[in-house]
């Protein structure tokens, strides 16, 4: 159906837009050493297998002629651990980073202010997208999206604020501050996000059809 075929597409475009974030990133930290900044880093690299993952297991799931709830579920939760496991140890490395780390000159964190203002809007419309895919084809992995999408967007206004603070007051306190506050609100999402995709349930009812 065409509404499948869309969210296929849709994956593959969140997959493509999102690649260029961790290279601009990982770039920008050879000029840049906010805690903000390498937290968003390791978290837009996590996010991006997590999105690979998912666009993977979609193509398996709807790419079989029968599929049985029970492979379909062994399917998701593969995926789910893989990703959970990952997304929860950057968050507590991320946490480490940030409370051990006695670097107090940021350098230029623009490049990576960018990034982050981008990711509002992009993944705003994203959201909105997945929602309206989710609702349409009741599928756990598009579903799953839509709230990683949601929580991306969040994270993305609280790194936009984060490194604002460190553009316009680079040398003062509230910098120091903010830019720590960013980068435990960036390990927090990783970590709790981490545990609510391991710890998961798949979101098909038994009585749901596995194919349309």
């Amino acid at each position: 159906m065409e509404t499948q075929k869309s969210g296929e597409r849709t994956l593959l475009a969140s997959i493509l837009l999102s690649s260029p974030g961790p290279l601009v990133l990982g770039t920008a930290l050879f000029f840049g050493r906010s805690s903000t900044q390498i937290a968003d880093f390791v978290r837009r690299t996590s996010e991006l297998a997590a999105i690979f993952v998912s666009w993977i297991v979609f193509r398996r799931i709807r790419k079989e002629e029968e599929i049985s709830f029970e492979h379909k579920e062994k399917l998701e939760k593969i995926a789910n651990l893989s990703v959970g496991i990952a997304m929860c140890l950057s968050g507590t490395a991320m946490t480490l980073i940030a409370l051990l780390s006695e670097n107090t000159e940021k350098g230029n964190v623009i490049p990576a202010l960018v990034i982050a203002l981008l990711g509002v809007i992009t993944n705003s419309w994203f959201w909105i997208r997945y929602t309206n895919l989710g609702r349409s084809l009741k599928d756990n992995v598009l579903t799953v999206q839509s709230k990683l999408y949601r929580a991306k967007t969040f994270v993305d206004l609280c790194v936009t604020a984060a490194l604002f603070v460190v553009v316009i007051k680079p040398s003062s306190s509230v910098a120091e501050i903010t830019d720590l506050a960013g980068s435990l609100i960036v390990s927090l999402y990783l970590f709790v996000t981490g545990i609510a995709v391991i710890a998961g349930k798949s979101s098909v009812v038994k009585n749901q059809i596995t194919k349309e």
